[in-house]
């Protein structure tokens, strides 16, 4: 019996002891263990006169944050779908579906800020997302970003949210026509390009950019898009003689995108 006895306590100590395990383990992976823990060292720091009023207030604005953060991600969402429906090419459909993205993203907003424009933070998200759905890696599109994204605590007009938009859009093309180019003078797919072809393709293209409206970023695009093959081929020829024999300098990708991308943003100009 006694054996019996001392068994039955070591399985429900053993019971105990995995059910203590299995709470610590949900309160971690929860985040449950963290989020009290930050409430009690606030409650400590404040030491109001009425705690359990001071933790109640701190979970309901955890909550409201929360809240507003999903929600904020659900605008964004339905703001770049809205954006993926027209090419910035076809401007009268972009420039409507840029005003329905333009509204997504100020609902919700307190009306005294709603009437400044969108928030910063917002607005520099979707730019990023915008960027990234455009097929640009986050290197390329970083300089880019860094001219026109707002802080978070800004309010952005109309007017500068579509420019901001329309650059965007028209870098991800101009870079994917960039690597086209790249692609033209390129011996092999898995071979740099010999570096004095590179440099005669990246001057025809600082040729034609510098033809191109400034008041517009769209027309650095339609500028580009003018290099045909012929002008890449006569550019090649006027250097082949110097690279006639493939053991010279080279230029990977990564370099090249670097250097046409550099060659668009130095003539971006914002709406201010």
């Amino acid at each position: 019996m006694a054996e019996k006895h001392r068994a039955g306590v070591e399985i429900m100590s053993d019971s105990k002891s995995a059910r203590a395990a299995g709470d610590e383990q949900l309160l971690s992976q929860s985040g449950v263990s963290a989020l009290l823990r930050g409430a009690l060292l606030r409650l400590l720091e404040s030491r109001p006169d009425d705690p359990v009023g001071f933790l109640a207030e701190h979970f309901a604005h955890l909550a409201s944050e929360a809240e507003d953060g999903a929600s904020e991600r659900q605008s964004v969402s339905r703001a770049l779908w809205h954006l993926s429906l027209a090419h910035h090419s076809h401007r009268s459909a972009f420039n409507n579906n840029v005003r329905v993205a333009y509204e997504l993203l100020t609902q919700g907003v307190p009306r005294r800020l709603s009437a400044g424009g969108v928030r910063g933070r917002l607005y520099s998200e979707m730019l990023r997302c915008l960027c990234s759905e455009g097929g640009l890696s986050g290197s390329t599109a970083a300089p880019l970003l860094r001219l026109v994204q707002s802080h978070d605590y800004e309010s952005v007009p109309f007017e500068l949210f579509r420019q901001g938009v329309l650059t965007c859009a028209v870098f991800a093309d101009y870079i994917r026509k960039s690597q086209c180019l790249y692609a033209a003078v390129a011996s092999a797919p898995d071979r740099p390009a010999e570096r004095t072809l590179c440099h005669a393709v990246l001057s025809t293209l600082r040729e034609a950019l510098e033809t191109a409206d400034g008041v517009d970023v769209a027309r650095y695009l339609e500028a580009s898009a003018k290099i045909s093959p012929a002008k890449v081929a006569q550019a090649m020829a006027e250097v082949q003689p110097r690279a006639q024999r493939h053991d010279g300098p080279t230029m990977d990708a990564q370099e090249f995108e670097d250097a046409a991308a550099a060659l668009f943003i130095a003539r971006v100009r914002t709406v201010t």
